[in-house]
Parts: C-alpha cells; structure tokens; sequence
C-alpha cells in the first residue's frame, strides 16, 4: 500500500491502463496497529474511495488532512472480511502490507466504513478483482518503482466509464450508477507495477528501469512472464490474494486439482 501517490489537483491518480470500475462517495477509513512514526494514519479519515482493474484508492475529501491518498494493491492485501453490525454502518477490513517506495513500511489494520450504503457489493466486487488480478500474478514479478510526480495529465473517458466488454459483468453498476467527475482524474504515462483483473493486460511489454532494476524488461521477456502467470488463493487462508510481490515466493502448494476449490463468497460473511 501506498500513501499520498494516488492524488493530483484534488483527484485520483492512476496509472496507464488502469480503469476505475466502481467509484463512491461517503467513505470513513481508520486504520490501526500501523507504525506510530506514520503521522498521516492517525485518527478517522472522510472521502471517496475507487476500485479499479488493479487495486483499491482512497481518496481524502479534506485538502488540508495529512494523508491526501492511500493505494491499496490486491497483491497486498490478507484478511478481507465484510462486517454488517447490528447497529452502525456496514465495513469492509482487513490487513494491507505497504509497498516498495511507498511512503511507509511494515502493515497496518484498516476498516473502511460505507456511511450510505453498498459496502456488501463493493466488498465482493472486490474480492472477485483480486481473484482475477491473483491469475495473472507471474512467478517472478517486476519490481516496484516510485510513481511520477509530474507529468500526468486528463484520463481519457475509458478509464471512468462502463466497460462493455462482458468480461466485466461481475461490477454491479446498478449499485454504483454514478461515476467519477470527468475532471477528477488524472493519469500518467506509467504502467502498474503489479498485475490487473484483465488477462489481456496483466502487464505492460516493456517496465521503467529503477535504480534495482537498472534494465527495463523487454517485450520478450514480459511475454515469457505472462506466458508462466499462474494463479493461486491459499485455501487455508482464502482472504489473501498473493504471496508478498516483494518476496520471491512461490504459491503454497495444495493438492490442485483433487482438492475442492476455495469459496470466493467469504465478502458476505457477517460476524457476530
């Protein structure tokens, strides 16, 4: 997860290729058990929040907060539970470790409350991206690298509007019919550094060189990776959608394919 990257002029932020698929306004986010050095994580947080083709941003409708931004990667996220208490508003949580030039370090536990509604359905949109996003993870991802700070500039309508494609007929539209200002968001010429729903996108042909990785990768080698992605979610803890992309590991091993595939329908689990 990323802090204070995902903003620019007021709006979001995102990179090439990216597509918003749900946005929304009226969100509470808290996070706990996070670093106490980390001053912008501190305290309850008002905005909007995005769920795109690669990961979950929260945006803060308060110019003057300390944190203006906070990136959620599904490669990064453990734990992702939906909670509808008897009293109260419905809320996603869950663990988000931080990420390579990320502004932070270490992992925190954070609550995204939904003051208006729709968090059952934005909760299992979400889980179902990670999903998707989790089949076109490679064995051995590229790195991160730090976003641009400038150069970014209006995204063009098809990375806020409704894809046609029915590749996308799990993002429930009808709960979520309003899209984002046209003039709130932002793009730069930069890929994600970290997989998407899209199998057809799961990452870009060639990536920026960074300072450890001083070569960029090219198109050959980016199609030998697509062509190796395989997908996995740990039966045992079927919340986390990927191994640290930090940490070169490799998907736990289960008895694939005797073994029953994981539930993907734990977003509407209710607690007690």
């Amino acid at each position: 997860m990323a802090l204070n990257n995902s903003h620019a002029q007021g709006g979001v932020l995102i990179f090439a290729g990216e597509r918003i698929l749900i946005y929304y306004d009226g969100i509470e986010l808290q996070f706990s058990e996070h670093p106490n050095d980390v001053v912008p994580m501190k305290g309850k947080k008002k905005g909007r929040c995005y769920l795109t083709t690669h990961r979950v941003i929260f945006n803060s409708s308060d110019g003057k907060d300390s944190m203006q931004s906070f990136s959620f990667p599904f490669l990064l996220m453990r734990g992702v539970e939906l909670e509808q208490p008897v009293f109260g508003s419905n809320y996603i949580k869950g663990c988000i470790l931080a990420e390579d030039y990320g502004n932070w370090s270490g992992q925190a536990k954070w609550k995204m409350y939904f003051t208006h509604g729709g968090a059952i359905e934005f909760g299992q949109a979400m889980v179902t991206a990670g999903r998707l996003a989790s089949r076109n993870r490679p064995p051995n991802p590229p790195p991160y690298y730090p976003p641009p700070t400038s150069g970014y500039y209006n995204a063009p309508p098809p990375a806020y509007s409704p894809p046609t494609s029915d590749f996308y007929s799990w993002v429930p539209y009808s709960t979520f019919p309003t899209p984002p200002p046209a003039n709130s968001i932002y793009t730069h010429e930069a890929p994600p550094p970290y997989p998407g729903v899209d199998p057809n996108m799961a990452y870009p042909p060639v990536y920026p060189a960074t300072p450890s990785a001083p070569h960029a990768m090219n198109g050959h080698d980016a199609k030998a990776q697509e062509a190796a992605a395989s997908a996995y979610m740990d039966p045992v803890n079927q919340h986390n959608f990927y191994a640290p992309a930090n940490q070169m590991m490799a998907p736990p091993a289960y008895n694939y394919p005797n073994a029953p595939p994981p539930s993907y329908y734990d977003a509407q689990k209710k607690s007690n």
